[in-house]
């Protein structure tokens, strides 16, 4: 079946993409929204925290598939997965390695999601429990010997990033 994204430029191909995840960002976004407003904001929370470990997980396997990242890759293919999730087309980020490559971090810069809240005047979304599960649930999908620090992320108080993430590798034998 050929669709008019066959027939698109390169650049045409980036502002799909660039679109399909600010739409993506835009459902979650509405999803949670729905869910509070239902539940409270506690059960949004629990709710987002059960569907982002499925996502993540979801998410992580496809890229392996598709770029073919090896199972058990390290953190090498965590750094290459990380740096191909949907969130880098609409949060800008980059990933930092420790001077002798034991650990990555990974800097959310800026966060679509929490300058919304800022232009509406609300306090930032307290998104470190969900940011946990989902963190944690991607990098093991690549790699179960990842462990995952969180460094700062709201509520948390924060420097001018939006949060920021450590991963290592647990020791062989632990």
């Amino acid at each position: 079946m050929k669709t008019a994204y066959h027939e698109m430029s390169r650049d045409e191909l980036l502002r799909a993409l660039e679109a399909f995840a600010r739409n993506w960002l835009a459902h979650d976004g509405c999803w949670f929204l729905g869910a509070e407003e239902a539940y409270g904001m506690d059960a949004a929370i629990d709710l987002d925290a059960r569907a982002w470990k499925r996502f993540a997980a979801a998410e992580a396997r496809r890229l392996m598939e598709a770029f073919g990242i090896p199972e058990n890759g390290g953190l090498e293919a965590l750094a290459f997965a990380l740096d191909r999730r949907m969130y880098t087309l609409v949060n800008p980020q980059r990933l930092e390695w420790s001077d002798d490559r034991s650990a990555l971090r990974l800097v959310v810069e800026s966060c679509r999601v929490q300058e919304t809240r800022r232009r509406k005047g609300l306090p930032d979304f307290p998104c470190k429990p969900v940011g946990i599960v989902e963190y944690e649930t991607f990098a093991r999908t690549v790699d179960p010997r990842v462990e995952v620090r969180c460094l700062h992320c709201p509520p948390d108080a924060h420097p001018n990033e939006a949060c920021a993430w450590e991963f290592t590798l647990r020791p062989a034998g632990s």
